[in-house]
């Protein structure tokens, strides 16, 4: 295809409602030479858009996940070339029938993995990556990983027991705790069990914030690890004021994706990551799939969290 197949047009996205999210014209994109252009098949929603759409004006384009097929290669030669399939880290405009992309944030799936399961990889799997990545070493060390029945949750659990480590996956509710133990975890516990009964341990990752931060908080041992990638409760933080006394040598690292991927490659680690995938070593846990011509029951799944994974649309 040439650069007349497309172009000045108008495509179907879905952006931000007065009540949710709906269906609506935008312009064709037009990409740079550094772009790629992508017909997407299926996009993954993510707890952050949903917070996202009460603050953006009607009509706000939103979407990370994205998985679909090049259309077009970059004019500048880099990145794959049309035709092939890929999963991508969208720049928050990736609910649309065709997006421009740079090659820097997307790489090539295999035609055995399905949309649905590329949709699922990009957000989950990088924070996952990227959160281990700061705990450091894990062989044979003990992590508490809370939200364990949420999408990056699932991730986390799947590369921590890969990599050697005891994993202790901690739910706000027993339905929260399905398929937890297959993915490799080793415990599975309630935020109120962990805080009764856990024992201490070397890493900490979390993603809830408030009481089940500081409940898990209490359990890392002296050098152990505390990483922080999300406040799904909106509460600060707070801490005993003689934590660091209490625990010498204690590391405490904050996530934010977006951050990363700014000094990251983040199509070399989405490539590491549809590998594992490709080998059967980790498992996109796709919870509910809709349609995003109707998107509210899967999105309703996700914010009433009863999809113990990703929630995903297709087009």
């Amino acid at each position: 295809m040439d650069q007349s197949d497309f172009g000045g047009g108008l495509v179907k996205a879905l952006v931000s409602g007065d009540s949710g999210l709906r269906l609506d014209s935008v312009a064709e994109p037009e990409p740079r030479p550094d772009q790629a252009l992508v017909e997407v098949h299926a996009i993954a929603v993510n707890r952050g858009e949903l917070a996202l759409m009460g603050q953006l004006p009607p009509g706000s384009r939103l979407g990370w996940d994205v998985a679909g097929t090049v259309l077009r290669a970059a004019a500048d030669g880099t990145g794959p070339v049309a035709g092939t399939r890929v999963t991508a880290l969208a720049e928050r405009d990736g609910w649309a029938e065709r997006i421009a992309l740079s090659p820097t944030r997307l790489t090539p799936v295999p035609s055995g993995m399905d949309w649905p399961a590329a949709a699922a990889l990009p957000v989950a799997g990088l924070t996952a990556l990227y959160a281990l990545e700061y705990a450091g070493p894990l062989l044979g060390r003990s992590v508490v990983i809370t939200g364990a029945g949420g999408g990056v949750g699932r991730m986390l659990v799947q590369l921590a027991a890969a990599a050697g480590a005891e994993v202790i996956a901690q739910v706000g509710s027993p339905d929260r705790a399905e398929g937890l133990r297959s993915l490799g975890a080793h415990t599975v516990e309630t935020y109120e069990e962990g805080d009764a009964t856990g024992g201490p341990v070397d890493v900490l990752v979390d993603s809830v914030g408030g009481q089940v931060l500081a409940g898990a908080f209490g359990r890392v041992r002296p050098g152990g690890t505390v990483v922080c990638y999300g406040n799904t409760v909106r509460e600060e933080l707070r801490l005993p004021l003689d934590w660091g006394h209490a625990r010498p040598g204690l590391r405490i690292s904050y996530l934010h994706l977006f951050d990363e991927v700014t000094r990251r490659s983040v199509a070399r680690d989405l490539a590491s990551l549809v590998r594992l995938v490709a080998e059967g070593r980790l498992t996109p846990e796709v919870a509910a799939v809709g349609s995003w011509s109707d998107p509210e029951p899967a999105l309703d799944a996700l914010r009433q969290r009863r999809a113990n994974g990703k929630v995903v649309l297709t087009l």
